[in-house]
């Protein structure tokens, strides 16, 4: 158990799978776009956000949602993205894409990092 204010909280946590994320991807030939974009609905409504923006080679637009849990029980972290986090990240890609000229092909992937098993779910889901 983390206690607070050690540097171990949820935020770290997923910080720091974004960054092992992010890297692994670039690895694999994508290349940062943005991080962690944000878009607020109102004051008393959620937003969306989108934990990483990439492209591909090809010139996809790739929207990345990280999910990092310490084992796979109760489905692992793929199991997380529910559809309410889906519609989430949805919501914000289609806010990043309004403010382009032109919208390049896009996906929406999952990066689902499992104790030391990372798994890429490319299309994992879709805007529809």
């Amino acid at each position: 158990m983390f206690k607070r204010g050690t540097g171990g909280g949820t935020k770290a946590i997923g910080d720091a799978a974004e960054t092992r994320a992010l890297a692994w991807l670039e690895q694999r030939g994508l290349t940062l776009v943005q991080r962690n974009y944000r878009v607020a609905r109102g004051p008393a409504a959620r937003g969306g956000e989108v934990d990483l923006i990439l492209r591909e080679r090809d010139g996809t637009l790739v929207f990345v949602e990280v999910r990092s849990r310490a084992g796979s029980g109760f489905g692992g972290a793929a199991a997380s993205v529910t559809g309410t986090k889906q519609r989430r990240v949805v919501l914000a890609a289609r806010h990043y894409l309004a403010g382009l000229a032109t919208a390049p092909p896009c996906r929406f992937d999952v990066l689902a990092i499992d104790g030391g098993q990372i798994d890429w779910l490319q299309g994992a889901f879709d805007a529809g």
